[in-house]
């Protein structure tokens, strides 16, 4: 997502784990000027702000040893979601080749390995387990190498450079041992050729695993782009219809949605009438009613009539558009604790290469023996094994996997997180503060009373009333006028209209003076020739689940309270319908009071509003969601933005980050444990000649453990998404 106009965004390949990634970071960071320096792993996307030329940031990153480029903004929903299922089928394939050649050659060199154990072979069976190994060091192996020779480069380490000096070292020795005993020096025809192998066809084998698991967990992006049409059906000036690519649909075009198609571009309704499934924004599955004049979403399904809509987007800036960028996006940072993984891995690889050598060392100093097998080649093994062991694969996918998960789910559900510190910050909320006009309520005022005098009717009020305030912008004339309308009354022509600010109007009707004479609570009096005929109360009206969110707000434990620029009367009877507190009500705040209060809040706190006038709220508080339009989700304020009126969805944000967090340290948890655990054992050699290979394994299981789990994060948020949707 372009954050600023100063947004560069790059596609960076050759990374491969956390230390990549920590590298790559901070070579951006140390421009001059740059800031919010965000690079996503699973994504290859580096991005900073900032006054820096591509050409300076790519440079910087090739002299770490990577490849760069200048990565393309103007997506459409076509080619996001074919760069996305490419680059995911692709890194599976080729960790999948690798896998399959590393098992295929692994397998008849460990039966070869057993019979060199036997010592029932011919001269020959050294000569195929060394050509064998060595194909695949080659062909398998190379991946590892030039990732670790690129960090050399740049005089770092990273999590290939364990797996390369394991490998190496394994091979190499075994070369060395078969030498040795080719010029008779040796009788033993042992080697560890075979381990070499398998540690590489192990490995590869997991981060095919992870590949896919990926892919899986990041599915909701690819399912989200795939609920916009490639292509849409344009009315053309000669009124003929033409169906074109989504990328060639420009704003002003006429399309025309057919009754069970999908809206392709957002726009107006120009004709005709239909109920369109907009559950691609909100999440919520009911058919809205809409008409001509309204708005529609790219990727609403048009259920029942025929529309023709005017685009008010082109094909490349839709709401599907924006929102699968703002995934993404979110993906793409980091959280806190994610940046702490991070340094944790940078100092990590040094740690784990000097384990290893301290084995060596110890190992030869003890001169513990085993057998025929000497007290060096004991430490060696034990040292491979550590450094395979300790490859920090688990707790670089530990934080990023669950925000993959979590962040395709919320917006999967209608709630956009712009970005992982936000997610991170939501499970932490304490106090939700909500704005009343326009998010607790419909921001639109409504006739909600008509009461009668001196033997006038109801309708006759209303009549006169709207005769008189036809001639008003105010928003209480509106909504008199719209009553009348919704009535099917008649509206008669007013003269000699005069409006009093803060008073009322009056005008003449039918050859009759007819006042509307308004007071502070929104009740106006309806006087014609100076005797009062009835009274019309308008007022603002809570939104429909309003009551409902407060409520689920509550049973999370969270304290709500209401800030408002309106009067006090009118902010205590809105709070009383949705349930909040009288005394959690603060009412005639101007925006800076409300930044104020916010500020001086001891507690973790989300603003909720609309965006318009509270964005300095919304930026003050630990976490800013806004409610906004279909066609209007890019709230700059927000960290968080729900389209439509879903406001059940804020205790549903809460709940999803407060899962996620637990996910993460579940998930950090077990990649410590694994490391902190299985390091002593295997530097004591205590996994035996065979180290190296169940090292390899445990990795593996590692990451898996890891994946499965921010699988099983997405499984139990749909399980709970569905639950909520059916309460």
């Amino acid at each position: 997502m372009t954050d600023s106009p100063n947004t560069l965004e790059l596609q960076v390949d050759g990374m491969h784990c956390a230390s990549c990634v920590a590298n790559v970071q901070t070579a951006l960071e140390g421009l001059p000027g740059a800031a919010n320096v965000r690079v996503d792993l699973h994504q290859a996307v580096a991005s900073l702000d900032g006054p820096i030329e591509a050409a300076t940031a790519i440079e910087v990153i090739k002299a770490k040893g990577f490849e760069a480029s200048l990565r393309e903004t103007q997506w459409t929903p076509v080619t996001l979601r074919t760069d996305l299922e490419k680059r995911q089928h692709s890194a599976a394939q080729k960790w999948g080749w690798r896998a399959l050649l590393g098992m295929s050659v692994w397998i008849p060199l460990e039966i070869l390995h057993w019979s060199l154990e036997a010592e029932t072979h011919g001269a020959w069976l050294p000569w195929v387990m060394f050509g064998g190994s060595t194909l695949a060091v080659i062909l398998v192996g190379q991946g590892f190498f030039t990732s670790a020779l690129r960090a050399l480069k740049r005089g770092g380490t990273n999590m290939d450079t364990l797996v390369s000096i394991g490998v190496l070292t394994a091979w190499s020795y075994s070369v060395i041992l078969m030498i040795l005993t080719l010029a008779g020096v040796r009788h033993d025809q042992m080697t560890y050729f075979a381990e070499a192998t398998a540690l590489l066809a192990v490995i590869s084998l997991g981060h095919w695993l992870e590949a896919r698991a990926t892919a899986k967990a990041g599915s909701a992006v690819r399912t989200l782009l795939e609920m916009q049409p490639d292509t849409a059906e344009r009315i053309d000036d000669d009124e003929q219809i033409t169906e074109v690519a989504i990328e060639k649909i420009f704003k002003g075009d006429r399309l025309l949605v057919r009754p069970g198609a999908r809206v392709a571009v957002d726009g107006t309704i120009i004709e005709g009438i239909s109920e369109l499934d907009e559950s691609v924004v909100t999440g919520e599955p009911i058919p809205i009613p809409r008409q001509v004049g309204e708005q529609v979403t790219a990727g609403s399904i048009n259920t029942t009539g025929r529309l023709i809509i005017e685009a008010t987007v082109d094909g490349t800036g839709t709401t599907v558009a924006r929102i699968a960028d703002l995934v993404t996006h979110a993906i793409a940072t980091k959280a806190g604790i994610e940046r702490l993984a991070d340094r944790v891995s940078s100092i990590f690889v040094p740690l784990v290469l000097s384990i290893a050598l301290l084995t060596v060392v110890g190992w030869s100093i003890a001169a513990i023996t085993n057998g025929d097998i000497t007290p060096f080649q004991i430490g060696l093994i034990a040292a491979v094994t550590v450094l395979v062991i300790s490859c920090p694969c688990a707790l670089g996918l530990a934080t990023p996997m669950a925000i993959m998960v979590s962040a395709s789910e919320a917006a999967r559900n209608g709630i956009l997180v712009k970005s992982a510190v936000a997610l991170e910050r939501a499970g932490l909320t304490q106090t939700v503060i909500f704005d009343k006009t326009g998010t607790l309520t419909a921001g639109l005022p409504k006739v909600v009373d008509v009461q009668a005098e001196s033997g006038e009717t109801r309708e006759e009020v209303v009549r006169l009333a709207a005769a008189v305030e036809s001639a008003s912008e105010h928003p209480i004339a509106r909504a008199i006028v719209n009553h009348a309308s919704e009535e099917n009354l008649e509206i008669p022509a007013v003269s000699d209209f005069q409006a009093y600010p803060g008073q009322g109007v009056t005008g003449l009707v039918d050859q009759r003076t007819v006042q509307v004479n308004r007071d502070a609570v929104a009740s106006c009096r309806v006087v014609v020739d100076d005797r009062t005929i009835g009274t019309i109360t308008v007022s603002d009206t809570l939104r429909p689940d309003a009551a409902q969110a407060i409520a689920d707000l509550k049973a999370l434990d969270v304290e709500v309270h209401m800030l408002s620029g309106d009067r006090r009367s009118a902010a205590l009877e809105i709070a009383k319908q949705a349930g909040i507190d009288s005394s959690n009500v603060h009412a005639e705040q101007t925006p800076d009071d409300k930044q104020k209060w916010i500020a001086n809040c001891p507690e973790r706190t989300m603003m909720v509003g609309d965006g318009i006038n509270d964005a300095a709220a919304l930026a003050e508080a630990d976490v800013g969601v806004a409610m906004a339009t279909g066609t209007n989700i890019a709230v700059e304020a927000a960290d968080v933005i729900i389209p439509g009126d879903r406001l059940t969805n804020m205790a549903r944000t809460i709940s999803i980050a407060r899962m996620t967090r637990v996910s993460i340290r579940q998930n950090l948890f077990f990649a410590f444990v694994y490391n902190v655990t299985l390091i002593p054992i295997a530097a004591f050699g205590l996994l035996g000649a065979s180290g190296p290979i169940w090292a390899a394994i445990a990795m593996g299981l590692s990451d898996v453990t890891v994946i499965g789990n921010a699988i099983r994060l997405g499984v139990r948020l749909r399980r709970t998404n569905r639950s909520d949707s059916r309460a």
